[in-house]
């Protein structure tokens, strides 16, 4: 027989369990989420044109030797070759470093105040990371 007075429990623990499950992988995926929408930009005045500025890349490898470009420098001599070399060059060129990992410090540093007494504010060291 069936009993018309018993009330039917809910059980909504695993409803909930779910929806936090859907709520956690909601919270994690949404900053990845790359929103792409098509816009139309204003046509500016074509008064001033931009010109991709030269960048200077300095390659040191683990034996000293100084690369800039494909010319090869001596580190004894890098001082007075790089003001050489640097003459007619525009002091806002942006000046990049790259030196081997097992360089001391105090011959990267002996570059790099190379390079700022040349007269170059925009000296940066490249690294992996």
């Amino acid at each position: 027989m069936f009993d018309w007075d018993e009330k039917p429990e809910l059980n909504i623990t695993p409803l909930v369990d779910v929806m936090l499950v859907l709520l956690a992988i909601l919270m994690v995926a949404t900053p990845a989420i790359v929103y792409q929408e098509d816009i139309n930009l204003p046509q500016g005045s074509k008064t001033k044109t931009y010109k991709k500025q030269k960048n200077i890349d300095i390659k040191i490898t683990a034996q000293r030797i100084i690369y800039i470009g494909k010319k090869k420098f001596d580190f004894k001599n890098f001082a007075d070759s790089f003001i050489l070399y640097a003459q007619n060059i525009n002091r806002d060129t942006p000046v990049y470093i790259s030196a081997d990992k097992t360089l001391s410090y105090g011959d990267v540093m002996f570059i790099l105040k190379t390079i700022k007494e040349a007269g170059f504010s925009k000296v940066s060291l490249i690294t992996n990371g």
